[in-house]
C-alpha cells in the first residue's frame, strides 16, 4: 500500500518543480521571442542556424560539463532527493536548500552563506528532512547514579514534552531512551532517540536538554566533568586535587574518574 505523503511535503514538491518549469519555461519562452523578431531586422534564420551548427561542432566539447549539470539537475528532480527547503548536505556543503534548477542548487549555510553547487558536482546528497527528522541525543551521568532511576527520568521528561501542547505537533514518535551507548571517561552516555516534524529536532533537542538538566538538577542527578582525584599512601581517604599540601611526594599516584 502506497503511503500518503503529508501536505507539507507535497508543498515542498510542488514549489520545487514550479520554480524549475517557471525558469525552465521563460528561458524557451525567451528564445522563441528571439527567433521570431529576427526576421524583422533582416536577419536570415536559416543561415544563423547553419553557421551555428558549424560553431556548435566546435564548442560541443567544452560543453559537456554543462550537459553533465543538466542530466544530473533531471535526476535530481525526477528523484526527488530534495526539494527547496529541505536542510541537506551536498558535495561536502550543508544548509538550507533555496533553489533547484536543472544546473545547479542553490544552499544558504547555518552563517547565511549562499553556495550555488554545479548539479554534476553532487555524488552524494544526505537529506536530514525528507519525511521526518530524528532527535539523536546523547546525555551524560555520572558513575556513581543509578542507571535505572537515571532512565525513568528521562523517559518521563521526553513524555511529558510530547504531552505538551506547545510541542506535540512537532513529534512523530515521543523520544526515548534507546540504550546505555558508551562508558566515557568521566560519565556514562545515555542515548534517546526519537522522530520528529522535519527541520523540528534541533529546537526539540535544545528543549530536551534544558528539560533534562532542570530535572537533574532537582532529582540530584549529577551531570559529570572530567576531574582527577589523588590518593596518599595504602587505603588513604580520597583528597581532591586542589587539596593537596605537597604535589612532589614520592607516594603519591594520580587514578582519573
Amino acid at each position: 500500500q502506497m503511503k500518503k505523503r503529508p501536505k507539507g511535503e507535497m508543498k515542498k514538491r510542488a514549489n520545487t518543480l514550479s520554480s524549475v518549469f517557471v525558469n525552465t519555461g521563460t528561458i524557451i519562452i525567451l528564445i522563441f521571442a528571439i527567433f521570431t523578431m529576427l526576421p524583422e531586422f533582416g536577419v536570415n534564420i536559416a543561415a544563423m542556424l547553419a553557421g551555428l551548427g558549424i560553431v556548435g561542432i566546435a564548442i560541443g566539447f567544452g560543453a559537456q560539463s554543462l550537459i553533465k549539470d543538466l542530466l544530473a539537475g533531471i535526476f535530481i528532480l525526477l528523484e526527488d532527493q530534495y526539494r527547496v527547503g529541505d536542510v541537506v548536505n551536498v558535495a561536502g556543503i550543508g544548509g538550507l536548500v533555496e533553489e533547484i534548477g536543472l544546473r545547479r542548487t542553490v544552499l544558504r549555510d547555518l552563517d547565511g552563506i549562499v553556495h550555488s553547487i554545479p548539479n554534476s558536482e553532487i555524488k552524494v546528497a544526505s537529506n536530514f528532512t525528507k519525511g521526518y527528522s530524528r532527535v539523536n541525543l546523547n546525555i551524560s551521568v555520572a558513575y556513581g547514579e543509578d542507571l535505572d532511576r537515571v532512565i525513568e527520568v528521562i523517559n518521563r521528561v521526553c513524555k511529558e514534552m510530547a504531552e505538551d501542547p506547545k510541542w506535540s505537533a512537532d513529534f512523530v514518535s515521543t523520544p526515548k531512551v534507546l540504550r546505555v551507548d558508551k562508558l566515557g571517561d568521566s560519565g556514562i552516555d545515555i542515548k534517546i532517540l526519537g522522530d520528529t516534524k522535519p527541520l523540528r529536532q534541533w529546537d526539540i533537542m535544545g528543549e530536551l536538554r534544558l528539560r533534562i538538566k532542570r530535572t537533574f538538577d532537582k532529582e540530584g542527578i549529577e551531570i559529570p566533568w572530567p576531574h582527577t582525584k589523588v590518593y596518599f599512601g595504602n587505603n588513604p581517604p580520597r583528597i581532591e586535587k586542589g587539596q593537596l599540601a605537597s604535589k612532589n611526594s614520592p607516594d603519591t599516584k594520580a587514578e582519573p574518574s
